[in-house]
This record gives C-alpha cells, structure tokens and sequence, in this order.
C-alpha cells in the first residue's frame, strides 16, 4: 500500500468495463481549517477514465478509492519534464556548435520540442495504457 497513491471518488457513470470516477483534487492548504480566510486554498474536480472488469458491480453515486502506482508520477515527470528538457539542452549545444548563433540555435531547440509533444499526442493510447488506475468500493 505504501507504493499507491489513493483518492476518494465517486462513480459518475458506466459503459460496458469503461467508469468515469469524479474525484477531487486538493492541495495541501485547501483541508485547513482556516482555508476560508485565506485566498491560496485551492480545490479541482477531475473525471477519470477507468477500465475495469468487474465495472457491473458498482452504480452511478457510489463512492470508491481510485487506486494508482506511485510510479505513474515519476514516469509522467519523466514525459513531461525530464524528456524534453533533454532534448531542448542537447540538441541547443548541438545547434550552437553548428551554427555559433545563440538565437537561431535557441528557437530551433524550442521547435524541437513541437514535434516531441506531437508524437507524444500520437501515442496517447499507449502511453494511456502505462497510466492505469483501478478501483475499490469504500468499505
């Protein structure tokens, strides 16, 4: 249990195996207690898309634990942070080295990353596929 993130939700609807669980999503100062005196609590509600076999059982309403791997977090850093900042670092010494002009090679190494979140936007069911959660009834 100690390798999961959890969240609190509740089933929104069903298709077949496929639920949509409405959670919601707080920062830290947002379960203080003086958060209404206070301009920085800060509270979203998500809908995530779930698969699950045994998706039957539950009901629109029902409140349920959404269940996801800590390692889901640091594999989405690595997508979306870690990997392009690479890219834009190595190929802006890349570009410096062929061209010696700071500005040409800084807006090339920013276009590269168009292309990157591209192919990372055509391979979304894949990737989606990585980034699976699954869940339990509240007991």
């Amino acid at each position: 249990m100690a390798n999961t993130i959890r969240h609190q939700g509740i089933v929104e609807n069903i298709n077949g195996s496929h639920l949509q669980v409405r959670i919601v999503q707080t920062s830290a100062c947002a379960s203080c207690r003086i958060k209404g005196h206070c301009s920085s609590a800060d509270t979203k509600e998500k809908l995530i898309d779930i698969t699950d076999e045994d998706a039957a059982s539950y009901q629109p309403g029902d409140q349920v634990w959404v269940i996801g791997e800590l390692s889901m977090g640091a594999m989405a850093i690595l997508y979306a942070f870690i990997f392009p900042f690479l890219v834009l670092i190595i190929s802006l010494f890349i570009f410096m080295a062929i061209w010696n002009d700071e500005l040409r090679a800084a807006l090339c190494s920013l276009g590269l990353l168009i292309p990157y979140y591209y192919i990372l936007w055509l391979n979304k069911s894949r990737v989606g596929k990585k980034f699976s959660f699954s869940i339990k009834p509240i007991n």
